[in-house]
């Protein structure tokens, strides 16, 4: 069907209006102000960094020990200059939010250029280079990760089987790498690549959360760990897991408090089945706990303890032959 010249002519009206828009709404809009990270710039960012995590897994086949020093000396140069510019982004977009400009004010509006009162490349420089220094104990770390997932699940043959299929260990590298520069005080950066992890995986965990060592999700779809989870050693979570704020404070003016301790402790060698809630900052779950599917908790736990809903009463109800042949319920 050839395009009607008549429709497609009230296109510049219908710009107009979109436009309009920009002034009378300008909360969601950023215009004319220094550029924010890139978010395809930090998916690559992470998509290098698995590379150098689990190098002969990934992009580049036909790697050994005579030439991965290259590949990966290749990959950190990049990823210095990536993060870098990144990384000095999110700090120059930080220092103006809390000096009450953000970007949505409109007075900023029609603002064009962007000045820096620091030398805000030169501070991503270090926090970049701080980052990339915590890369060989982070391998260390993952392998207890990706251990345990061959050790708590019996249908995984192999520790390759794991990084190649394992969403759990999908999700947690994304997290580890992201609470680092959570820990170094890198905005928004951290948030960015936590979503994007959760969007290929369904998996759902704050940045600001603390992992200890051989931490398994198993199967994972809809597990969510809040911000200030403390989550300890060889710990399991199943599917359908929220490790999540019981309330939310609120101030004088009824504004949410922020920066409290609003999600629960996990000690131990605690493993949490399928569905469970575990909520509020001063829940703790003593080491060597098993938390059953579909558990709501909201108060702490001692250690050694399992926690499960009483059986409940299933109703079976079938289709019966009436003497007439009409089928009853």
């Amino acid at each position: 069907m050839a395009t009607d010249v008549r429709i497609k002519e009230q296109l510049p009206e219908l710009t107009k209006r979109i436009v309009d828009t920009y002034h009378e709404v300008p909360t969601i809009q950023y215009l004319g102000h220094c550029p924010l990270p890139n978010y395809e710039a930090i998916v690559s960012a992470c998509e290098d960094l698995k590379e150098i995590l689990y190098p002969g897994y990934r992009r580049r086949e036909n790697l050994h020990l005579g030439n991965v020093t290259y590949h990966v000396g290749d990959l950190v140069d990049g990823l210095h200059d990536k993060l870098t510019t990144q990384i000095g982004r999110a700090l120059r977009h930080a220092v103006a939010a809390r000096a009450g400009t953000p970007p949505a004010a409109p007075e900023y509006a029609g603002v064009q250029g962007c000045v820096d009162e620091a030398d805000f490349e030169a501070l991503g420089q270090a926090k970049a280079v701080e980052f990339l220094e915590r890369i060989p104990d982070l391998r260390r770390v993952l392998a207890t990760d990706v251990q345990a997932a061959y050790d708590g699940d019996p249908a995984v043959r192999t520790l390759d089987e794991v990084i190649f299929c394992y969403p759990g260990l999908e999700a947690v590298t994304i997290h580890r790498l992201a609470h680092i520069l959570h820990g170094l005080e890198v905005p928004l950066i951290p948030r960015m690549m936590a979503e994007w992890a959760h969007s290929r995986t369904g998996i759902d965990i704050h940045p600001g959360a603390t992992i200890g060592d051989h931490f398994f999700i198993d199967h994972g779809t809809g597990v969510v760990i809040g911000e200030t989870c403390e989550i300890g050693h060889h710990v399991k979570l199943y599917q359908g897991v929220t490790l999540g704020a019981l309330s939310f404070q609120t101030d004088g003016d009824g504004h949410l408090v922020r920066g409290t301790k609003r999600h629960p402790t996990i000690e131990d060698r605690v493993v949490v089945y399928a569905n469970a809630t575990i909520l509020g900052g001063a829940t703790r779950i003593g080491h060597d706990s098993v938390i059953g599917s579909n558990v709501w908790l909201t108060r702490s736990v001692d250690p050694r303890t399992t926690v499960v809903l009483e059986r409940p009463k299933l109703r079976m109800r079938g289709e019966v032959v009436a003497p007439e042949g009409d089928y009853q319920i």
